[in-house]
């Protein structure tokens, strides 16, 4: 794909969000929500059609109707899972392409993270509704930048991970609500440490660590590496840094802590009541990391202004570890508790408010989605927090309301990372 500058870009999306003006076909939220369409169904642009892409093609409410790749052999495997229903579905290489087409009402974002700050933010400037993959973006920069394109054009935009409001919680036996319920209750009292590990049902999945000797190859013919590569640096092709194991690499993610910690640490976020507010430090025991493949590491704490902690346990160090610990008990998997006849207490206590979670009713509706933009941002920044403090190999002091670290300009310096050119967020 040629290059082009940031100015292009930018005109690149000027003028085909100006060229709309002349189809008669819109989405069906600019008519207004009084306007149904003849299937009632929203529709969508996948762009990554990987696994995690072609596994959301069946979303009740959604129709498929264009998608999008830089691998034509992903594309491939898209149309033929389509089958029948890939009829009038249109193909692009890229994405900017992709967003501009009147015809589509939601993009969802499934391509690898270094990725999900730029297109989601240039999908809520041309008009579409987002469902975006986790973590859901690779900085805490980008995660910045999305929420005020999100909010500036008045999308609603959907994060990908589901654990705060339906599903059995990993290892816990339960989903989040009676867990909520308990914190709220105050029966365990506060400040609360919350121990994430294998032994508390969740396991950090260090093999997905980077290779630190990989041999340069030839490009396949059906990948367009440099536009894969997009805004990350650029380094020699290896198979082993893109599709399934790109999570190795710090230029795309963060390992098991990219791949798993939003879905584990998003819940603990809202149970918490931590929503609008992030830590104000985060400790790290690991070795020290590869400046480009991702390692493993044995701790990682964070801590929030009332005291309250959440422990990564990498290694599961504490066999014997609570899940939930405070000062007047214990909340094991399983929902076990040292707190006698702890269900028959709680049972008097109301039951959390409820949550905003069919992502079609609100995009019909125009109703902010339970996991949304803002406080989306707020769990990847404790995934982004704890990526920066392992590359640097250090404990690190964080302002959340600013949004940066104290006194650190090489944190600093990472919550914006350099991104090749042409592009920007």
């Amino acid at each position: 794909m040629a290059k082009q500058n940031s100015d292009s870009r930018r005109a690149f999306l000027k003028n085909s969000l100006g060229a709309l003006a002349a189809f008669t076909i819109v989405p069906r939220h600019v008519l207004g929500r009084g306007y149904l369409a003849p299937s009632d169904q929203l529709t969508k642009a996948v762009i990554g059609t990987g696994g995690m892409g072609r596994g959301h093609f069946g979303y009740a409410g959604t129709r498929v109707v264009a998608l999008c790749d830089v691998d034509k052999s992903h594309l491939k495997l898209a149309m033929d899972q389509l089958g029948d229903k890939s009829k009038g579905v249109k193909t692009f290489a890229d994405y900017r392409e992709v967003i501009t087409l009147p015809e589509v009402d939601i993009v969802h974002v499934a391509t690898p993270p270094h990725w999900h700050g730029i297109i989601a933010a240039d999908a809520a400037r041309a008009g579409k509704d987002i469902w975006c993959e986790k973590p859901m973006t690779a900085t805490i920069g980008e995660g910045k930048r999305l929420v005020e394109a999100v909010q500036q054009h008045g999308r609603i935009f959907r994060l990908n991970t589901w654990f705060r409001f339906e599903d059995r919680f990993y290892g816990m036996g339960t989903t989040v609500k009676p867990i909520k319920k308990l914190v709220d209750s105050g029966l365990l009292g506060w400040p609360l440490k919350v121990t994430v590990s294998k032994h508390t049902g969740f396991d950090w999945k260090f093999y997905w660590v980077g290779k630190t000797n990989l041999e340069a190859m030839s490009v396949p013919k059906e990948l367009d590496y440099d536009m894969w590569l997009g805004p990350a640096p650029y380094r020699p092709y290896n198979p082993h840094r893109v599709h399934q194991t790109f999570r190795g690499y710090w230029d795309y993610d963060g390992g098991g802590l990219g791949d798993m910690g939003q879905h584990y640490l998003d819940p603990i976020q809202y149970f918490l009541g931590k929503d609008d507010t992030s830590p104000v430090s985060v400790e790290v025991d690991a070795p020290q990391q590869h400046p480009d493949a991702v390692g493993t590491w044995r701790r990682i704490t964070y801590t929030y202004a009332d005291g309250c902690q959440i422990i990564l346990d990498g290694e599961g160090a504490d066999e014997k570890a609570a899940y939930i610990e405070g000062p007047k008990g214990k909340l094991y998997p399983g929902f076990r508790s040292d707190i006698q006849d702890l269900e028959k207490k709680l049972a008097s206590f109301p039951d959390p408010a409820p949550q905003q979670t069919d992502f079609v009713d609100a995009v019909k509706n125009r109703r902010k989605f339970a996991l949304n933009e803002e406080n989306g941002h707020r769990s990847a920044t404790l995934v982004n927090m704890g990526k920066i403090a392992l590359r640097l190999n250090r404990s690190l002091k964080f302002d959340p309301v600013k949004q940066e670290f104290i006194d650190d300009a090489g944190a600093n310096a990472l919550i914006y990372q350099p991104m090749r050119g042409p592009w920007t967020i």
